[in-house]
């Protein structure tokens, strides 16, 4: 068996998964307690080289990776994220990279390559991102129209809130959210008693409605990923059948009389007439 071989087996293997997972999350807790200055004062050097080793340990993993998958390694949007991240944590500590090296928290996120489980979800979501495009444009297209009514019709009435269209803008964004809108609005009605008809459609309307569309288009997306996976199941389940049935055709084949092979021809062509009709009434099902 080969190096390359070898590598593959074992960076595939499941136990180097957990060792890995198990990394992630002592370096997680590690950087966490980096924060305390008394743990960092007391235990600081102990937490660096827990650090430092956590990071070799990264940077051993991604080379046997591309060892393994050579080019075909960036084809894989889950390596590339790995290597960025990794990439971000190599910055030196000097004060022109500061930022970088705060930064290397996101070595957690390798987590979420790394559990199955997380990665579905976050493709999910990449996958429901065009339609939560369109919602977060909408919302925004609310949040200007009514900032616009909102600046001429409170503007003298509470200009702390809705003195320019930016400040109508903020003050709505937190209505939309319920941070104190009850105050907000129990203000303006002190003065103008109407002004709730304008706040609770507002919230309607935003609130309600808009912002349940994200979470409607993510369930469909999760929806959408969980399906395509049991019929990728599927297909995978019915080929090895498939393969299996046909070597058992193919064996019983050569050992019968050659009269009977004509029935044997007729019986694949019959299977495959069956499953040309499968798919055609799985395409027909509605959506």
């Amino acid at each position: 068996m080969s190096l390359r071989e070898r590598s593959r087996q074992l960076v595939e293997s499941r136990a180097f998964q957990y060792f890995i997972t198990a990394v992630i999350l002592g370096n997680a807790a590690t950087l966490g307690l980096e924060t305390s200055p008394v743990l960092h004062e007391r235990y600081g050097t102990a937490l660096h080289v827990i650090d430092v080793s956590a990071l070799t340990i990264f940077v051993v993993e991604l080379l046997l990776r591309l060892f393994v998958h050579g080019l075909r390694f960036f084809r894989d949007p889950w390596n590339v994220f790995d290597l960025a991240i990794v990439s971000v944590a190599l910055a030196p500590a000097s004060s022109a990279f500061t930022v970088l090296r705060a930064m290397r928290i996101l070595r957690v996120l390798r987590l979420v390559s790394v559990v199955p489980s997380m990665r579905r979800v976050v493709s999910a979501l990449l996958t429901a991102m065009p339609g939560m495009v369109s919602i977060a444009g909408l919302l925004v297209l609310v949040l200007y129209v009514a900032g616009v009514m909102a600046t001429k019709l409170f503007a003298h009435t509470a200009p702390e809130w809705f003195g320019s269209l930016g400040q109508s803008i903020f003050t709505l964004f937190q209505i939309m959210t319920g941070d104190s809108w009850s105050e907000v609005a129990r203000e303006v009605m002190a003065k103008q008693p109407l002004a709730w008809i304008f706040f609770i459609g507002f919230l309607v309307v935003s609130a309600f409605t808009v912002l349940n569309l994200f979470i409607a288009v993510a369930v469909s997306a999760m929806e959408a990923e969980h399906r395509a996976e049991e019929s990728a199941a599927e297909s995978a389940a019915e080929s090895a059948a498939e393969s299996a049935a046909e070597s058992a055709s193919a064996a019983d084949a050569a050992s019968v009389p050659a009269q009977d092979r004509a029935v044997l021809a007729e019986v694949r062509a019959l299977r495959a007439e069956l499953r040309e009709l499968r798919e055609e009434l799985k395409e027909r099902e509605p959506v």
